[in-house]
């Protein structure tokens, strides 16, 4: 134990003595440990954003959707032409997912609504669904203000309307939505709940459905099917749009994850049988694309930890180069510790506690600097786009989540101990294999 205290002491007491050597030899180390961290974390954050999206959707949930098949858009002289286009799910199509899914937690058709949504002179396109109350439930929905959509609505055909939070922000800037109208076409529509941001406006979550969740109005489904019909005309520069769609989406909720796959595998053969190829129909499976993106985040990780280890390795080769050059300048002083009795295992010691402790302290400071530059890029990155200069170059929404896990904290401090360990061992012997005559005799 005195031996080993000893040693600590020479070799502080070197590094001490070479101060601005020392941290510039450990500013490799510092900053591989900042980068491994750094990197890992923001690989983490957007890992977790896009998994955070897709639970959203409701890891137990089959979403069967309508969807335009690809002949329909078709194009004569330039623009489209005005036609009945009839597509997508049937009433007939859910009755059969009913009777094949018994124990189905719920089964949530949703129909589109409406060409236009108006209040005032203020008028946006329609994203206007007719539902039911369990849609709340299933859709992982939450009720900022007000009440969500109730049974006696959907028995009464009541005329009242949830909205999502943009539509709430855009239509009702400076007055409480709660109570009062707005119109989907010319049906007239009183506000009774606003929906809490979804969180899927941008991103893989919007991109799997296809549309911004926040711009959504729902309707009870009785009302919608009573007011509006199956036909929705929609125009468009050059051209009318006039497509009957009976069921937009269906909303298919499995009794728990493990059958999430299988509802999805029968859920598909169904539609298939009833609409051959399935140009007209499409599944989204969240649970299926939340293991996908587990799998491709995890990939990710690693790939950025990898590009970023480059740096621990720079650092090793710069503790090694510098412990080459203190061999070379010490000479005399190994010579002299060898005729006083010092074995070679006392010099190799010595030299491996001075990169020990170097690579040791550089990693403490690397991980350091690797969490801070993390929380900074967390909280200065959505501050971006109220800049000055640089600001108009981001969009108002731009966001780099970070996550710092314990693991890369654990594993880059280990991986810089053990880089300055390893790359001083070679000095370390080469120190110790010195000739003690010929030692002393160095000038």
């Amino acid at each position: 134990m005195a031996f080993l205290l000893e040693t600590m002491k020479l070799g502080l007491a070197n590094l001490r003595r070479h101060m601005l050597r020392s941290i510039l030899t450990a500013l490799g180390i510092i900053l591989g440990v900042a980068a491994v961290i750094t990197m890992v974390s923001v690989g983490e954050g957007s890992k977790r954003l896009a998994l955070d999206q897709l639970e959203r959707l409701g890891a137990k949930n089959v979403i069967v959707r309508s969807q335009k098949p690809p002949e329909s858009e078709q194009a004569q002289g330039g623009q489209r032409r005005s036609w009945l286009s009839r597509y997508g799910i049937t009433r007939a199509d859910l009755e059969v997912l009913s009777e094949n899914f018994p124990e189905a937690e719920a089964i949530v058709p949703l129909k589109n609504v409406g060409a236009q949504v108006l209040r005032g002179d203020r008028r946006k396109s329609s994203q206007s669904y007719g539902t039911t109350p369990e849609l709340k439930r299933v859709a992982n929905l939450r009720i900022e203000r007000g009440r969500y959509l109730t049974s006696e609505d959907l028995t009464n055909q009541s005329t009242v309307a949830v909205i999502g939070q943009e539509i709430a922000k855009e239509f009702f800037q400076y007055e409480d939505p709660i109570g009062a109208t707005i119109r989907i076409d010319e049906k007239v529509f009183t506000v009774v709940g606003v929906l809490a941001p979804v969180g899927l406006s941008g991103g893989a979550g919007a991109a799997l459905v296809g549309r911004d969740l926040n711009l959504d109005i729902h309707i009870p489904l009785t009302t919608a099917a009573a007011l509006f019909g199956d036909r929705v005309f929609r125009f468009t520069s050059g051209s009318m749009q006039n497509n009957e769609v009976q069921v937009s989406e269906v909303y298919l909720a499995a009794p728990d994850r493990e059958r999430v796959m299988t509802y999805s595998d029968l859920a598909r053969r169904l539609m298939d049988q009833r609409h051959p190829g399935l140009t007209d129909i499409g599944l989204i499976v969240p649970f299926e694309l939340l293991e996908k993106a587990r799998k491709d985040a995890l990939t990710w990780n690693l790939v950025l930890g990898a590009i970023a280890s480059i740096s621990l390795l720079v650092g090793g080769i710069g503790i090694m180069n510098i412990m080459l050059a203190s061999v070379t300048e010490r000479t005399r002083e190994i010579g002299i510790r060898r005729a006083m009795g010092a074995t070679r295992t006392h010099i190799t010691a010595q030299f491996l506690v001075e990169t020990g402790v170097l690579s040791s302290i550089a990693g403490l400071l690397g991980v350091a600097l690797g969490v801070g530059l993390s929380l900074l890029i967390d909280v200065a990155v959505p501050l971006l786009p109220t800049a000055p200069v640089i600001g108009r170059y981001f969009p108002a929404e731009v966001r780099l989540p970070t996550s710092v896990t314990g693991w890369s904290i654990m594993v880059a401090f280990l991986v810089a101990a053990a880089t300055g360990l390893v790359f001083g061992i070679y000095p370390a012997r080469k120190a110790a294999q010195q000739d003690p005559i010929v030692a002393l005799r160095h000038d």
